[in-house]
């Protein structure tokens, strides 16, 4: 292990592990690395801080962590584990509790034993078969399931394994959407297949609404484990679980297996996925898919998994509703009543971050059914997200907005399709005739905007109205602060003053500088909130939050944060990455109070009787001083303890604060001025081409002469 993770296990800083290699000779000596990067044993590490009395100050998530890290030097991976967290949690506390004071010897044999137990949870992926220098991890793992939970321990051999998921292609569906998906299925599929199963997300909320037989495949043998291991451990007793490993386009795992259900969010743009052997394949009922539309490969390989009315819904690129190479299939799928609806996401809903994705509703036909006459759009894009790092979309989705759309939407239209009223900017049901054209393009956007007219002309007037009232105030608000003025020339030079840094200050008392570990949770990316079926969250604040002035729309695990601060009121916080546009620093208020610290965020908790929280926040933030204290290039990584704040007595500290809040107001009315002027021209120029609106008639509504 290195020295940076002997002091997250004491709890120290890394300059404490400097001290202490110099200062004792009894430190354990490196046993690997380099003179300026040493390694050393964990266990002679442990020894030697319990000889000194000092506890490990990791969590047991932490400790599994650091023995996985060590584990993986060796060469070996993860997958194995997964099955032990399996056979753990089928244990009591204090069975587990025993087994961690076996000898190394007698653990290895019972991990052994164990394992061969659940050796067909997953066939055809290797057995499993422990050593002794396996002892360490499986000690952390039993430990990690005893206190924390056997899905923390899941979570953190699946992270683990998957870590490089750039690579692997391996990505977990955020819960929310996941339950979105599988909402979707109409009524209450029974039997439900994944067939790029991926961490079984998509089959657990199936399993949440009541699926009682659940099938799984995927290509990497860790991912099929996790799922099987995840669904055992949290579906109800009833259930049936099976799963296997595979390509499922290639080697269809269940060939004759035909399912209520097929929820899946299959690989995107893989151009590798078996165009040329399958050229014959009894799939493709709608038409050959091409080499570039492996998505609509998938798109069949559902329907083909379905009973006849049964329901598939898959998350798929944008790209897949407007390419020219498989215009003939969306033709077909249309023409056939197999594409019953298409909703387009706000970016952010999942990777990758950067797009918004697409969920494809369909259905197996029925013999001798009538076809359908129409198909359903809807349209969230326009829903806000927030601004993540590097200027990506992350995460901070409105879910419950978002659900509540496409889900209403979709019921309605099911109820009765020929009936389906537009809802304007949001939904339509667009007849066949009008979809089968050249191009056939099915993107929600392009068929949702193409009903303007469908909207009713008083409601977009009423709108419209309202946005300009909104812009008024705020401009009246804008000027008011303008011609408000709290400062003077210094005269005929600028002022000088004697100056601190920000660490000199917390070394002297005066204030405190509080971060997120980058190593604590990572945001939940609304994960785990409410109906969600996952587990329980805390709002965070985000660096976003603070450059658009939101209230926090970040969400922290509630069992994570256990490192992360809770800001208080008077905190002066400051991004820790600095690009674009938007302020730099917020001081928290009521709003904020209790809320977590999200990640690259600087916190500044100041001595109200030494330093007042306006000017603080005012200097903090200066483009000067961000500028001194900060590396890179286009985008600024800030380095918090070498910030400078003027040293002046507190009754001057509060006229300069006083002005600070004052400019802070005025940033905040002519941001919200900005965004009422935009949203009243959009409503405006879309009504007037849209045709709801007309231009007045002359002298209708003059402006008085000034």
């Amino acid at each position: 292990m290195t020295a940076a993770e002997i002091s997250r296990i004491a709890g120290v800083t890394r300059a404490t592990v400097s001290n202490w290699r110099r200062r004792h000779e009894d430190f354990p000596a490196p046993t690997g690395g380099t003179d300026s990067s040493p390694l050393y044993n964990l266990e002679k590490i442990r020894a030697w801080l319990a000889s000194r009395g000092q506890r490990t100050a990791a969590t047991p998530s932490g400790e599994l962590r650091t023995t996985l890290r060590l584990r993986e030097r060796a060469g070996a991976g993860t997958s194995d584990l997964l099955l032990m967290v399996m056979t753990a949690a089928r244990r009591p506390t204090d069975v587990l509790t025993d087994l961690n004071a076996l000898s190394d010897t007698d653990l290895v044999r019972q991990a052994n034993d164990a394992a061969a137990e659940v050796v067909d949870v997953v066939p055809g992926t290797e057995p499993v078969q422990f050593t002794v220098a396996d002892a360490p991890v499986l000690r952390a793992l039993l430990l990690c399931v005893r206190d924390e939970g056997a899905q923390m321990a899941l979570d953190v051999l699946a992270d683990r394994e998957l870590e490089d998921s750039a690579v692997s292609g391996a990505y977990r569906t955020p819960a929310p959407l996941a339950d979105l998906l599988a909402r979707l299925a109409p009524g209450s599929p029974a039997r439900v297949l994944d067939p790029a199963c991926g961490s079984g997300t998509l089959l657990s909320a199936a399993a949440a609404l009541g699926a009682r037989e659940l099938y799984g495949q995927d290509s990497l043998p860790v991912q099929a484990r996790r799922t099987a291991v995840d669904l055992t451990l949290t579906a109800d007793e009833d259930a049936a679980v099976t799963v296997r490993t595979g390509d499922s386009l290639r080697a269809d795992a269940f060939p004759d297996l035909a399912v209520d259900a097929v929820l899946c969010n299959p690989p995107y743009g893989d151009r590798d996925w078996g165009h040329d052997e399958l050229a014959y394949d009894p799939r493709w009922a709608y038409g050959f898919p091409p080499r570039a539309e492996s998505e609509l490969a998938w798109v069949q390989h559902a329907l083909a998994h379905l009973e006849p009315g049964g329901h598939a819904v898959l998350l798929l690129p944008p790209a897949t509703a407007s390419r020219s190479s498989g215009r003939r299939i969306r033709a077909e799928l249309i023409r056939s009543g197999a594409l019953r609806a298409v909703a387009a996401l706000p970016p952010g809903a999942a990777i990758p971050l950067h797009i918004g994705l697409q969920v494809w509703v369909l259905q197996r036909p029925k013999p001798a059914w009538p076809t359908y006459q129409t198909v359903l759009f809807v349209d969230t894009t326009g829903e806000p997200t927030a601004p993540g790092r590097g200027g990506s979309r992350s995460g901070a989705v409105d879910w419950t907005r978002v659900t509540e759309q496409i889900l209403s939407a979709w019921k309605t239209y099911t109820e009765d399709p020929n009936a389906f009223e537009p809802r304007a900017g949001v939904a339509r049901a667009v007849s066949v005739v009008d979809l089968l054209d050249e191009v056939v393009d099915v993107t929600p956007g392009r068929q949702v905007r193409a009903s303007q007219a469908d909207m009713d002309p008083r409601e977009l007037a009423d709108q419209a109205v309202t946005a300009q009232e909104a812009l008024t105030g705020a401009t009246r608000s804008v000027a008011s602060l303008a011609a408000t003025e709290l400062w003077d020339a210094a005269g005929a030079s600028a002022r000088q003053w004697r100056s601190a840094t920000v660490s000199d200050l917390a070394r002297g008392g005066a204030l405190k500088v509080l971060r997120t570990p980058s190593a604590a949770p990572r945001q939940a990316d609304g994960e785990g909130g409410p109906g969600t079926g996952g587990g329980a969250t805390r709002p965070a604040l985000t660096g976003g939050d603070i450059a658009r002035g939101s209230r926090p729309t970040g969400r922290i695990d509630a069992h994570l944060t256990e490192q992360v601060p809770e800001i208080a009121v008077g905190d002066v916080l400051v991004r820790g990455l600095i690009g674009g546009r938007g302020p730099v620093a917020r001081v928290a208020g009521e709003e904020e109070a209790g809320v977590l610290l999200g990640p690259n965020i600087h916190l500044f908790r100041p001595d109200p009787a030494r330093l007042d929280s306006w000017f603080l926040h005012g200097f903090l933030g200066s483009e000067a001083n961000l500028a001194g204290a900060s590396t890179g290039s286009s985008t600024l990584h800030l380095s918090p303890g070498r910030l400078r704040v003027p040293l002046l007595p507190l009754e001057e500290q509060r006229r300069y604060g006083e002005a600070f809040r004052h400019v802070a107001a005025l940033r905040e009315q002519a941001r919200r001025a900005e965004e009422f002027a935009e949203q009243t021209a959009q409503l405006v120029a879309n009504g007037l081409t849209g045709g709801q609106l007309v231009p007045s008639a002359p002298g209708a509504h003059e402006l008085p002469h000034s």
